[in-house]
């Protein structure tokens, strides 16, 4: 047990970190180990693999996640905008060499190799980009001299152009609405708000002449008979088909046939085997980290800290709400994983960055207060500066 005595960074952290939003954060990485194992042998077996393929790299890649989400949440303030800094430049650098060299999967190229390893450069621009866009509006609000709001502006275009380069649609939107969420709490003006819906109504118009697979998903949304919705179809009979108890671990079906019944339909896999209440219990874990940490946002003094949590906590919920509504059927297919559930590597050590990041700026602080002016030191007291 660490002693409250004891002023070491360790025992720093602990005393300060938000150990519900730390916990939580552990049980979704340990309900994903146990979904990986009901939803990964079937599609590792079709693809000649061994039946615990997909399972053993997710439970590989949980020990780095867990590592880099504790180290980053012990950051402080300053140092979480420099580690942003440098991880939005690299992931940028690479998303850019991935439109030349990048391997390309279903027409888009998306990852590359970096020393030996299958790397998605986008995960980890995503929480690099609010961090980096909520220092700008908060210095642009802090001295009105400095254009934070246009090189936030320039910032967002960079980030989109090579997204939609790639081309990854579904990212592009979700940087879009935590850069809008961004934009909106640093309290921008009516015209900018009827600006920015312009602008997004228009880039749906845009998508939907210019991507051909854009506009097949949208339109086989809206009308089944339009294309193939085989793995939609399916979910969604195995999400009703089983219940409010499931039919029991590793008797689903749905999983069998499934394609992507580890990454984007992970959800479905769940349902299926334990639930509706297991499933409803997973998404109130979700709800409860975000809405802890929009809580804990906004009683903060500080504005960075204000916008920097609230944007990444934002893309975090809008990532999951995205993933159930397409398992659910209530919205366009986007291939959007399930934060710390889906399989993918690139996905959880990013998705670690970025809660480590709300876990540092929602830790509590203190600093040291000057109990009387007579005394003309600061004198042993500490009193608390941020969230409780």
């Amino acid at each position: 047990m660490v002693s409250r005595a004891d002023r070491g960074v360790i025992a720093e952290w602990w005393w300060t970190v938000d150990k519900y939003l730390l916990f939580s954060l552990l049980a979704l990485m340990f309900i994903g180990v146990i979904l990986s194992l009901a939803g990964s042998p079937p599609v590792a077996e079709r693809i000649g693999l061994d039946s615990f393929h997909f399972t053993e790299r997710h439970v590989a890649f949980l020990i780095p996640t867990i590592a880099i989400m504790v180290l980053t949440s012990m950051l402080s303030p300053r140092d979480a905008r420099r580690a942003a800094l440098i991880v939005f430049i690299l992931a940028v650098v690479l998303m850019f060499l991935t439109l030349f060299i990048g391997q390309e999967v279903k027409g888009a190229r998306r990852w590359i190799n970096v020393l030996g390893f299958s790397l998605q450069p986008s995960e980890f621009m995503k929480p690099a980009f609010v961090i980096l866009s909520a220092w700008l509006f908060t210095e642009h609000e802090r001295r009105s001299d400095i254009p934070g709001n246009i090189f936030a502006i320039l910032l967002l275009t960079i980030v989109v152009a090579l997204l939609v380069a790639q081309p990854d649609l579904g990212q592009t939107m979700l940087v879009v609405i935590a850069w809008s969420s961004l934009f909106f709490m640093a309290g921008l003006s009516w015209y900018w708000i009827a600006a920015l819906a312009g602008l997004g109504a228009g880039g749906v118009v845009a998508a939907y002449t210019v991507f051909p697979h854009f506009a097949g998903r949208i339109n086989r949304f809206l009308d089944p008979a339009t294309g193939d919705t085989f793995q939609v179809d399916t979910a969604l009979q195995s999400i009703l088909g089983g219940g409010l108890f499931g039919r029991g671990p590793g008797e689903g079906i749905a999983k069998k046939i499934l394609p992507d019944s580890h990454t984007d339909f992970i959800f479905a896999v769940a349902a299926e085997e334990y639930g509706v209440l297991f499933c409803i219990g997973l998404m109130l874990i979700f709800a409860f980290i975000v809405v802890r940490g929009l809580s804990h946002s906004m009683k903060n003094e500080d504005p960075f800290i204000r916008l920097g949590a609230a944007g990444l906590l934002v893309m975090f919920g809008v990532q999951s709400v995205i993933n159930m509504s397409v398992n659910l059927n209530l919205m366009p297919a986007k291939g959007m994983t399930l934060p710390f559930i889906s399989y993918g590597g690139s996905s959880m050590l990013a998705l670690a960055f970025q809660m480590g990041l709300v876990l540092a700026l929602t830790r509590r602080r203190f600093e040291p207060i000057r109990l009387t002016a007579g005394f003309g030191r600061y004198h042993g007291g500490e009193a608390k500066v941020g969230t409780a």
